[in-house]
Order: C-alpha cells, then sequence, then structure tokens
C-alpha cells in the first residue's frame, strides 16, 4: 500500500493574461484630438481596446475619456474634417456620370464617417459619405 502523504503535488491555476492596454493619462473631452502626452500603456485585460499607442495618437476623441480607463475602439476616430453648418461640395457618382452639388453638413464627422447633410437648392436631407478631401459623396 502507498501512502500519499509522502507526495506532494503542485496545483496550477490558470489565470487571465495580462497585456498592455491604452489608457488616458488625464481626462480627455469629447472632439479633442489625441495628443502623445495625454496616453500610455497600461497591464491590464479587456476586450475591445486598442494595445498600441500608435493606433489612438492623433485620432480624436467621440466621447469624455477618462483617465486610467481603457480607450474602447468606438469612443475615438478619425479628426473631424467637416463641421455642422460648414457647406461642403458634395457628388453622386453611376454609370459614368457625376453630379455635383453644395450641401450644408448637419453634422460633423471625420474622413469615411456617414453623416447628414442638405442640398442646399432642393433643401432635401440625405446621408453621404466624408472623403479625405472634405468633399461629401452621396451613395445610393
Amino acid at each position: 500500500m502507498i501512502s500519499l502523504a509522502r507526495f506532494s503535488l503542485p496545483l496550477i491555476f490558470a489565470s487571465p493574461l495580462m497585456a498592455d492596454i491604452v489608457v488616458p493619462t488625464r481626462t480627455i473631452r469629447a472632439d479633442a484630438v489625441i495628443l502623445e502626452n495625454d496616453v500610455t500603456l497600461s497591464g491590464g485585460q479587456d476586450a475591445d481596446v486598442f494595445d498600441q499607442l500608435n493606433q489612438v495618437i492623433g485620432q480624436e476623441a467621440r466621447v469624455v475619456l477618462y483617465a486610467g480607463r481603457p480607450i474602447r475602439f468606438d469612443e475615438i476616430g478619425p479628426p473631424a474634417i467637416v463641421y455642422r453648418n460648414q457647406i461642403v461640395s458634395a457628388y453622386f457618382e453611376s454609370a459614368g456620370v457625376r453630379i455635383a452639388t453644395e450641401v450644408r453638413a448637419l453634422e460633423r464627422g471625420g474622413t469615411g464617417d456617414i453623416i447628414r447633410v442638405m442640398n442646399l437648392a432642393s433643401r432635401a436631407t440625405i446621408f453621404g459619405q466624408i472623403v479625405p478631401d472634405g468633399s461629401i459623396q452621396i451613395k445610393n
């Protein structure tokens, strides 16, 4: 008969892996562009958050970002290049035909954002996507 009292088995507990996550060093207000000294890496574990500083530096806060809290993917985006009430060029392209007009932006946004705009000629409200040159591409 073997006595188990003489044998010791190490117990291994699984613990969650800690990774670096990006957190603000101070409270950053909404619509502010994030600068290099505004963020740092901190140990933590969370889903849907940034883990590299270069992913957030130069982006714009969409909501207030609080010091020490992880920055989530939906909380920042490209800096605004179109502002509410701004008159901008808009165009619609289809089958090789391009129609251009001026519209009034009803929202602010950055490159790639889809915003509401009002056609100045017809007063119709439509949606368009902001392109890098600051104009609005109307899609069907």
